[in-house]
């Protein structure tokens, strides 16, 4: 598994926890241990904070990118995996430095997450939404 797939896996991981438990931990904690525990000597470390960083710190105007993009679908109403999988790639999409990840880069890293970790319909959903959000940056 390339470091930077598992760096966003190990961010998944700690958004899911931190998610589920009602956000009631430290989330730089809860990576901080996932960190240890799954990342062993990689080297990316670095990278799997600042995804961690850029979403806690921007997380109201994320959340609000996932309800305007899928109103069809409240945020409270997506399961725990796609919410955080979106969080990550719309970070990743609209904030993070386009020659680091570039956006198609984003999109297909969310994606495989999705298909990775969520159901059978999640892949779609995200390509849905970040596809959505992306050609609307285009504009």
């Amino acid at each position: 598994m390339a470091s930077r797939h598992l760096a966003r896996s190990i961010v998944l991981q700690s958004l899911f926890e931190w998610d589920f438990y009602e956000k009631k931990s430290a989330l730089a904690d809860v990576v901080e241990r996932n960190l240890e525990k799954f990342g062993g000597q990689f080297d990316e470390k670095d990278f799997a904070k600042s995804i961690v960083d850029g979403v806690e710190e921007n997380l109201e105007k994320i959340d609000k990118v996932i309800q305007t993009s899928a109103p069809e679908r409240p945020l409270s109403q997506l399961n725990i995996i796609d919410r955080n999988v979106l969080r990550i790639g719309l970070f990743e999409l609209l904030y993070e430095d386009k020659k680091a990840v570039p956006p198609k880069v984003a999109i297909n890293e969310a994606i495989e997450l999705a298909k990775g970790f969520g159901g059978p319909s999640s892949g779609k959903f995200v390509n849905g939404v970040l596809g959505t959000v992306y050609k609307e940056l285009e504009k």
